[in-house]
């Protein structure tokens, strides 16, 4: 168990999305709760339903999710957990049809972009999602013509802000023309740092940066790497001083670690209260640079 557990969330700090919701910076990625390779329902529901509560608990506030998630697993199993998410801004994202585990296909088609906002709100019980996030833009239809879904559905009251995901400086810029744009969601830990100019982007805008898989398995699987070291230095965990490196990178940072396990719950979370030394986040910088 972690030795940061009590309410550890708030020490990360805040962001506002849209520079009216204020989320902590430490939130919850709800893509494992679902079956193998994304696909079906979790083993144990109950045990999800537990651990999306106990987040909460911890003082988490802001929740990401999307329709394909299972699909529709994830936000069902939100619903019956929070619901009326009292404090607790839900985020979910459209653009992926599913057709089996670890199967994903970009659809953005602008008419099944439309129907899958009701399909969420439905799941969700809410009439207005805060956050609504564009999944992928799809290259087989113009992304003016996907986003303009988007601009339309806030418009009608359906969602309250936007958000896009994978996506480069020039498609934000691009998107922005039509909608404000209030996050960006890439792949991004201390090993996969390609997207280090969206993010310097994202900081400069204001817009909120949620790097999905935040965590490298791969350098936390190496018993001699930088983050173990730092680790055992502050009587933390390698996942923990991962964590904290990405809290430290930019004020604009909204990891999402997600589990179906109560104590990496506990283990993620715990990151909140890790203050790095400025010698300490160089130092794991400086393994992993970025690009250029």
């Amino acid at each position: 168990m972690s030795p940061f557990i009590a309410s550890p969330v708030p020490a990360a700090g805040s962001f506002a999305l849209g520079g009216e919701i204020p989320v902590s910076r430490l939130g919850f990625g709800a893509m494992r709760i679902t079956g193998p390779g994304t696909w079906g329902p979790p083993a144990d529901p109950d045990e999800c339903v537990r651990v999306l509560k106990k987040a909460v608990e911890l003082g988490v506030d802001f929740i990401d999710t999307a329709d394909s998630y299972g699909p529709n697993v994830s936000e069902e199993l939100i619903c019956r957990a929070l619901h009326p998410y009292t404090g607790v801004t839900i985020a979910t994202k459209a653009g992926f049809i599913r057709t089996g585990p670890d199967e994903w296909t970009e659809n953005g088609d602008p008419n099944r972009l439309r129907r899958a906002i009701d399909g969420s709100l439905a799941r969700l019980g809410v009439e207005t999602i805060d956050l609504y996030q564009l999944h992928r833009i799809d290259k087989n239809f113009p992304l003016e013509d996907q986003v303009g879904v988007f601009a339309d559905l806030q418009r009608e009251g359906k969602i309250r802000h936007v958000g896009l995901s994978e996506v480069s400086v020039e498609q934000i810029k691009a998107a922005r023309r039509l909608v404000e744009v209030v996050s960006v969601q890439n792949l991004y830990n201390l090993a996969e740092r390609r997207w280090e100019g969206v993010l310097d982007y994202c900081e400069a805008e204001g817009i909120g940066f949620i790097p999905w898989f935040p965590v490298a398995k791969g350098e936390l699987a190496r018993p001699e790497g930088v983050l173990a070291s730092v680790a055992a230095e502050i009587g933390a965990t390698p996942i923990q001083v991962a964590l904290a490196w990405l809290l430290a990178r930019s004020e604009v940072m909204l990891p999402i670690p997600g589990t179906s396990s109560p104590a990496h719950l506990e283990e993620n979370l715990g990151a909140a209260r890790i203050a790095l030394s400025d010698e300490q986040f160089d130092r794991i910088d400086r393994a992993h640079p970025g690009p250029g």
